[in-house]
């Protein structure tokens, strides 16, 4: 499929998994671009990497944010911040490859620097827990939470930027976590500014139908543009079980496809972020493989 214009592509690699308890998904950016994801998306510019300073790592809550690896992630954001505000400033693509969820907060920091942007955010989870509801304290079930101005302030105003992005900007693809963040008391995105387009209303009306749904409300923001957020969870269990918190159903790679390939097409997309796939529940790069071959074949 021919690349869509105007995008320059230039891919970062933000390999932390400082926003979850376990490892895995920080091998996401060297299996996929093992896989040729650089070929399939058409860019030519060398892979920026941001190291992730594992070391920093802890399984213990900080007792400010009640939050794991409070720190670590501020320092991994405003250095992640800097290198999306270099591609953008050169306005080219931003291709962030995770990592956990966590890598949003110098994503949508840096954007913040840039203008007025919109998130949409393509998630099997809503991620909208507060660290007072996470059984986990993993900054990577709170994302979206924090991005749009909810928790510690340690987390949503770094360097005095918060909100990132703002509730009605944002849109939420896919969420299928709906009895368990009833079930742990998490905060309901629905009962917010941001659109929602579960993946039980896909199944009613047709992906196609939600898609036309999408594309006319971004048009109805006062936006510079839009960023993508692709956790492959979202995919269905049965197709890429390669992910740390399962849930039954999703989206099929031919729909991830056409999602991503929408989005691209109105020419306003200033980045993608691809997180949680976990590389040590692959065997042979199988689902990397897949992954990579619909990322690819969206541009």
């Amino acid at each position: 499929m021919t690349s869509h214009m105007p995008y320059t592509i230039e891919t970062i690699a933000a390999p932390s998994t400082l926003g979850l308890s376990s490892n895995g998904v920080e091998k996401l950016a060297e299996v996929l671009l093992s896989c040729g994801l650089q070929q399939k998306i058409h860019s030519n510019h060398p892979v920026i990497y941001i190291p992730a300073h594992y070391y920093q790592r802890s399984t213990i809550r900080d007792s400010e944010t009640n939050c794991l690896n409070t720190s670590a992630i501020i320092h991994f954001s405003k250095v992640l911040h800097k290198a999306v505000t270099t591609v953008i400033q050169r306005k080219h693509f931003c291709f962030v490859l995770g990592g956990d969820c966590s890598i949003l907060l110098g994503i949508t920091a840096a954007l913040k620097t840039k203008g007025v942007y919109g998130l949409v955010f393509i998630d099997a989870h809503a991620d909208f827990y507060s660290p007072e509801k996470s059984t986990t304290g993993e900054v990577a079930d709170m994302d979206l939470a924090i991005v749009t101005g909810r928790g510690p302030e340690l987390l949503t105003n770094i360097d005095g930027l918060k909100p990132y992005i703002l509730d009605e900007n944002v849109i939420h693809i896919a969420q299928r976590d709906e009895e368990q963040t009833e079930e742990y008391d998490s905060p309901d995105i629905r009962a917010t500014d941001i659109a929602c387009f579960s993946l039980k209303q896909i199944r009613a009306e047709g992906l196609g139908v939600i898609m036309e749904k999408v594309l006319r409300h971004i048009n109805t923001l006062d936006i510079d543009g839009f960023w993508i957020h692709f956790d492959t969870d979202v995919l269905a269990d049965e197709i890429n079980p390669a992910v740390d918190y399962r849930l039954p159903g999703g989206l099929q790679f031919n729909e991830a496809t056409m999602l991503l390939s929408n989005l691209l097409a109105t020419g306003k997309a200033a980045g993608i972020s691809v997180t949680i796939y976990n590389s040590d529940l692959d065997a042979n790069a199988y689902i990397a493989r897949q992954i990579t071959d619909c990322l690819g074949n969206a541009f």
